[in-house]
């Protein structure tokens, strides 16, 4: 391949999951599919809870804001590479890999800060219950919102600012069907040190402490529960965190389950394969968790369709 900097290269050349001709049908019907379903399930509670005053309360204000952050989450990568089957493609431009690099970072890492606030949202409400509507205000909820949103947009965009000092080569292949950070910085043509240290410490910090932010507030729940001596409350406390404790274990599980297929195989397919998991899998199963495992929301949604 021919070497030239950023401002020489137009294209970049996304592998996709397969370059089998006949399995490219299979695979548009299959995303397409998916990406329907995600949309429309997370927009309906997105409806069901700006509709139903009784799920005006901070726990299902943070699930329609993750509603809204996974159908953009979903919409960045899975759009590209249903148009590139479509139309028999492997290109995305310049610009456009860095804008999906971008907001691939942005929602990817609102996602876990929302788990995170949801968990806080949760632990007050147990731990707390005399203080939660005087702690949870309207206020608090909107600034701890926003706060993610400014923290990770910093975040993605020194990501973004470090990627454009990188040079590549004429016709860069990238093996996978986005244009994912990691695999950018393994296509690169010049050193990417200052990069791959930016990315382990920033993804150390945007999952360490979060996760370790949900562990602590589930052990005081926990702890809290093993205290009352009612089943049926605890029962009902419980059954509040279980969907957001399924989400929970979803993300991070998928998101673990990408690491160690990257660490313990070389295989770009295998990796795609893997990612597609916490990219399109998660941000569809997200609604049919909530909307199954919580009555508020079922009852919600019921009287929305009717």
């Amino acid at each position: 391949m021919e070497a030239g900097n950023h401002t020489g290269v137009s294209l970049f050349l996304l592998l996709g999951l397969s370059e089998d001709p006949e399995l490219q049908p299979f695979l548009f019907g299959l995303f397409l599919s998916m990406y329907l379903v995600t949309v429309l399930g997370n927009l309906l509670i997105i409806l069901a809870v700006s509709s139903d005053s009784r799920l005006h309360t901070p726990m299902y204000f943070f699930l329609s804001n993750l509603s809204f952050v996974d159908i953009c989450f979903v919409s960045t990568t899975v759009l590209k590479m249903l148009v590139n089957i479509q139309a028999q493609s492997k290109d995305i431009s310049y610009v456009g890999c860095l804008a999906q690099v971008y907001f691939f970072v942005v929602f990817a890492g609102m996602d876990d800060f929302l788990l995170t606030v949801m968990a806080y949202d949760r632990f007050v409400a147990i731990c707390h219950p005399l203080h939660y509507m005087v702690t949870m205000n309207a206020r608090l909820c909107v600034l701890l919102v926003l706060m993610c949103w400014f923290v990770i947009f910093w975040v993605a965009l020194v990501h973004l600012l470090l990627l454009m000092q990188l040079t590549f080569c004429v016709g860069t292949e990238i093996p996978h069907f986005s244009c994912e950070l990691a695999q950018i910085l393994k296509v690169a043509c010049s050193d990417t040190l200052i990069n791959d240290i930016c990315l382990y410490v920033a993804t150390g910090l945007l999952c360490m402490l979060p996760f370790t932010g949900i562990v602590f507030s589930y052990s005081q729940i926990v702890s809290t529960l093993m205290k009352m001596a009612s089943t049926e409350g605890k029962y009902k406390a419980f059954s509040t965190c279980g969907s957001h404790l399924s989400v929970v274990s979803l993300f991070y599980g998928t998101s673990l389950g990408v690491y160690l297929t990257s660490a313990v195989t070389h295989s770009p397919h295998r990796i795609s394969i893997a990612s597609v998991m916490y990219t399109v899998v998660t941000p569809m199963l997200n609604p049919f968790i909530y909307s199954l495992r919580n009555k508020d929301v079922k009852g919600a949604l019921g009287r929305l369709l009717s």
